[in-house]
């Protein structure tokens, strides 16, 4: 019965899996077709596979200077917003007062406010500041809008660790801060990974901000991709080819942290 009920589970995952693939394998065939192949109807199968949308995305169109754009914004965001969220999270996680309750709850009401209603905000500071189309400036945005979901995140696997373990740290002769740093953070190490993971994939997708933060010189990816199609869908198979090149160094992070991520995601399943 056990097993089972296992294999309906496995089945199960696996349509889902496949579901949630279509639409990216379909694009890949976009990207591979020509433009009449691509919206034939019915759609052809058999058709001549052509990399020239690729090669066109990645030589012609400046996909590498826009991805070095995101790359830049996302390791900016990441470099300042999960250190800061992890100290956060670390006091609010050993700090048992209802303020810190009340600050958690108000992080949390300010990530639920729509982004338009931040934008309008930080692009009048970038422009009063003469930081419109500059890294910092988006940084900045990326941080601040990220940063609730690190503390929040990162609060989380603080609070799977046993406070005695800071205790017993301090009993040793470590002060504060030292058990905090070579005792408490070692054994969240697969949080930090999953958490870095996260405000990556949020930083590296943002659109809107960086839609209205962004120029010529700090143009994201997102924001590229969205100006290849327009309205022609002689184009389309272009856009195709670049959603598939926007994809592909957020699965190669993933990859890389994968044993991490997988160790952070279980983190304090296992009680005892």
């Amino acid at each position: 019965m056990k097993a089972r009920h296992q294999t309906l589970i496995l089945i199960a995952l696996s349509v889902f899996t496949f579901i949630n693939l279509v639409p990216i394998l379909w694009g890949f065939v976009i990207s591979l077709k020509q433009p009449a192949d691509a919206f034939s109807i019915p759609p052809s199968l058999i058709f001549t596979p052509t990399l020239e949308f690729h090669r066109s995305v990645w030589m012609e169109r400046g996909f590498l200077g826009f991805l070095f754009n995101s790359f830049v914004v996302a390791a900016g965001t990441i470099c300042i917003s999960v250190p800061l969220g992890t100290l956060a999270a670390y006091g609010l996680a050993r700090t048992k007062t209802r303020h810190a309750n009340k600050l958690l709850f108000g992080l949390l009401a300010i990530r639920m406010l729509p982004q338009i209603l931040l934008a309008i905000p930080f692009f009048v500071m970038a422009r009063w500041l003469s930081l419109i189309d500059t890294y910092i400036m988006m940084i900045m945005a990326m941080v601040a809008i990220n940063q609730p979901f690190t503390i929040w995140l990162m609060r989380s696997f603080f609070v799977d660790v046993p406070v005695e373990l800071d205790e017993a740290a301090m009993i040793d002769g470590c002060n504060r801060w030292q058990a905090f740093w070579h005792v408490v953070l070692p054994a969240v190490r697969p949080g930090l990974a999953v958490t870095s993971l996260f405000s990556m994939l949020l930083a590296y997708n943002e659109f809107l901000f960086a839609l209205i933060l962004t120029g010529s010189r700090t143009k994201t990816l997102p924001v590229a991709i969205a100006e290849y199609g327009g309205e022609d869908i002689n184009y389309w198979s272009i856009s195709a080819a670049g959603a598939i090149g926007i994809m592909l160094p957020a699965v190669i992070f993933t990859i890389l942290v994968q044993r991490h991520l997988i160790r952070g995601l279980t983190f304090g399943a296992v009680k005892g």
